[in-house]
């Protein structure tokens, strides 16, 4: 499948090996590693980097081949998850820092471009996040409010 804005095709990237059970060298039980997710959320982490400190610092290669849960799950359940998902919360701070730029520097045609690109993207996820009821219906992207919302 080609790129969304290159007009070339992308590289496969490399896939993670398919496993049903926890591998034997790993000594945590769920129990430990659902405290573990938890601990790392109150101290403010994210999710992804939640999974980046199991994988390097305890050895632990998926939360899920030990709890049956993903790290938002555990996070849902503990009432620990965060209000905007996090892959969407990173390009709304994309354009936060994007205009900021650009009221520097008001002759980059380049980042307007980049600006444009990531609004749309940031479009294209909220439709899916209202579709699989991640977010409520009546939720909206807005610039002016972005930042606001961000700061909460």
């Amino acid at each position: 499948m080609a790129r969304m804005y290159a007009r070339r095709k992308g590289k496969s990237g490399s896939v993670r090996p398919a496993r049903k059970e926890p591998p034997a060298w790993v000594s945590y039980s769920p129990e430990e590693v659902r405290k573990l997710v938890v601990s790392l959320a109150k101290e403010g982490k994210s999710t992804s980097e939640i999974g980046i400190i199991l994988r390097d610092q305890y050895g632990i290669p998926l939360v899920k081949l030990f709890c049956g849960k993903k790290i938002t799950d555990i996070l849902r359940e503990e009432g620990l998850a965060p209000s905007i998902p996090e892959d969407l919360r990173n390009l709304m701070l994309k354009t936060i820092r994007l205009r900021k730029h650009l009221e520097r520097n008001k002759k980059d045609i380049h980042n307007k471009r980049i600006l444009q690109l990531t609004e749309s993207k940031i479009r294209r996820l909220v439709k899916y996040y209202k579709r699989t009821h991640v977010l409520p219906e009546d939720w909206k992207y807005s610039p002016e409010t972005a930042e606001l919302m961000l700061r909460r």
